[in-house]
């Protein structure tokens, strides 16, 4: 680094928090921070716990933004108060300290800016993630289950917390599907970059000839909605099945009617829920997830309209493609929206997917 490298890092990492301050919305986001810690120091705020409950998930997404640039604004004025000491000692021995100071405080600015990438109106909310085999029996229904370990291990990096919400065990192996509610911060706006179809190539362990096998699985994934959310839902479009819980859950929940599916028939959205003991308490996370998915039903017809607008092709269905994990006869998980690839599988499949998202989300926002 030379001296008037310095100088041009210190005008681009101020440039960055500049961008950053703006995108991240910071002063409006510090002012809602502050009426909600108010609001908490009231003596009735625990009277109602859902209530309570929701606010203090906001104050955790807004805390997480404005301490984030906080501490990356603190960073930058080091970096500049770090800068300014080398230009004015005209000291070369200095400038691979500062060097090694900016790769970090680069580094800083690329996980922060991540954040200004998810503005979307439910993007800090929780988040309901379904797995379905594709065709191909127990291939595809093996599959599932991979991507189900793979993702929930992503889960655990993160932070978050994960709860099965429904699932139908494979007939042979694996599972046909699973819907799982995640919670934690912005788990929606990470997990909506992993929609679409999931393309595996490998040996099969269930082919006696050993031959290379191709199997897909999709993932959909809709928000957990906040309740000021207005859908409306007749019950007169509804048909509600109850039938046994199928999977391992203590002898009441397996010898019980309890669990719930429900049909929305005049858009052919199906939800099942058997994650709890209770009818009544499955029939209303089921009905929560109608909800969110009739939504983000109307949100994905209102983007194709404004892609024919734009003039762009909107892939739907199994074509929809956006990774593929090949095993054999080489190793490799390439994105095939971004290019984004990297031959380390088995960090993949034991949750390693930042890499993946991150390209991702830059990709949507620079559109």
């Amino acid at each position: 680094m030379t001296f008037e490298e310095l100088k041009n890092r210190v005008a681009e990492s101020k440039e960055r928090l500049e961008g950053l301050a703006r995108y991240l919305d910071v002063e409006p986001k510090r002012a809602a921070l502050a009426n909600i810690e108010a609001k908490m120091s009231a003596p009735d705020f625990w009277d109602d716990k859902e209530a309570a409950q929701k606010t203090m998930s906001e104050l955790s997404a807004l805390k997480k933004v404005v301490s984030g640039y906080d501490t990356i604004r603190s960073k930058v004025e080091d970096f500049s108060a770090l800068a300014e000491l080398v230009a004015e000692s005209q000291d070369e021995s200095m400038l691979p300290e500062a060097d090694t100071e900016w790769d970090s405080l680069s580094s800083k600015l690329a996980e922060v800016e991540l954040l200004s990438f998810l503005s979307g109106r439910f993007d800090s909310n929780g988040a309901y993630f379904s797995i379905h085999a594709g065709a191909g029996g127990t291939e595809s229904c093996d599959w599932a289950e991979m991507l189900s370990r793979m993702y929930r291990r992503w889960f655990d990096r993160r932070g978050w917390s994960c709860e099965t919400v429904d699932s139908q065990p494979g007939d042979e192996a694996g599972i046909k599907s699973v819907t799982i509610k995640v919670s934690g911060d912005f788990a929606y706006g990470y997990l909506k970059a992993e929609r679409g179809v999931h393309r595996l190539v490998r040996i099969s362990p269930f082919d006696s000839n050993a031959r290379r096998h191709t199997s897909f699985a999709s993932v959909e994934v809709f928000p957990e909605l906040d309740d000021d959310i207005d859908i409306e839902i007749d019950e007169k479009d509804l048909k509600v099945d109850t039938f046994r819980a199928s999977g391992a859950g203590g002898q009441h929940v397996n010898t019980t009617d309890s669990a719930i599916r429900i049909t929305h028939v005049p858009t052919g959205v199906v939800v099942s829920c058997q994650a709890e003991r209770s009818q009544h308490k499955n029939r209303s996370t089921a009905m929560k997830m109608l909800r969110a998915r009739l939504y983000e039903l109307e949100e994905e017809k209102k983007r194709r309209e404004a892609d024919e607008i734009r003039g762009e092709k909107t892939e739907m269905g199994w074509g929809n493609q956006i990774r593929s994990y090949v095993l054999h006869p080489y190793q490799m998980v390439k994105d095939l929206r971004t290019g984004v690839e990297t031959g380390n599988t088995s960090a993949v499949l034991d949750g390693d997917l930042d890499q993946f998202v991150e390209a991702w989300l830059k990709m949507t926002k620079t559109r």
